[in-house]
């Protein structure tokens, strides 16, 4: 399902800049275009949409006044060219704030804060409900493009620098990212960490030793720091599953 957006602004070059970057996204959808925000109002009151991308200064009513007319609100991204509203908007809970001119690794991040956001919500849902890890994925920035992961579909990950190596039951992908952030982001029920440089997806465990753990076809290393705690996960696995 793909991420609707409703874009906001009474300059159609800023509205049509905005969409030309949402056309780059595969998994991005533009709903609606408004000139003004009483347009949005109304249209809200009718169509739920993912993000609202919003000016500030337009006529008759402000894009901040928008925001606090709305009772459910979208995660919304200000887009303007006045920086001395960013206390107000970040006070009213914006996703974020770009001054205009956006330029499109600006706006990459902004996608990637509300991408952030999903996978916590997504998270919390996958640790309560064992359905919804089938449908949980995340989002990497490989190169110029942004790959979209299954989490079901991760066998191990590894830190290689700066970077972290994600290899999945179809492909390997490389991005720019620190094992401790996948490890804090990851539900801690379906991942496990056996090593300073590896993560890895706890179902998939094949069989260990001392020194290694065999996920699939990869034998990885078991940190001598980190085997107590897998220890103590295999023998709750053993209670669960005898």
């Amino acid at each position: 399902m793909k991420i609707k957006c409703l874009l906001v602004d009474d300059e159609p070059p800023a509205n049509d800049l905005i969409a030309s970057y949402i056309d780059r996204m595969d998994d991005l959808e533009i709903v609606g275009k408004c000139n003004n925000a009483i347009e949005a109002f109304n249209y809200l009151q009718k169509t739920k949409v993912d993000i609202l991308f919003l000016d500030i200064q337009m006529p008759k009513m402000t894009g901040l006044d928008l925001i606090r007319s709305l009772q459910e609100r979208p995660r919304i991204v200000i887009t303007t060219a006045y920086r001395e509203f960013a206390a107000d908007g970040f006070d009213l809970d914006v996703l974020d704030y770009l001054v205009k001119p956006v330029s499109f690794d600006r706006f990459l991040k902004a996608i990637a804060k509300y991408n952030q956001q999903n996978i916590l919500r997504q998270v919390e849902v996958a640790e309560k409900t064992p359905d919804a890890f089938e449908k949980a994925y995340m989002y990497f920035k490989v190169n110029k493009d942004v790959k979209k992961v299954f989490l079901k579909d991760i066998i191990y990950i590894e830190s290689v620098k700066d970077y972290v190596k994600i290899v999945t039951t179809g492909r390997a992908l490389i991005t720019y990212q620190r094992l401790s952030y996948m490890e804090e982001k990851l539900p801690e029920n379906k991942f496990l960490r056996i090593h300073k440089s590896y993560i890895i997806a706890s179902d998939k465990i094949t069989s260990y030793n001392n020194d290694m753990v065999q996920i699939d076809q990869y034998s990885l290393p078991l940190g001598r720091s980190y085997k107590q705690s897998f220890l103590k996960f295999i023998a709750n696995a053993d209670l669960l599953h005898p």
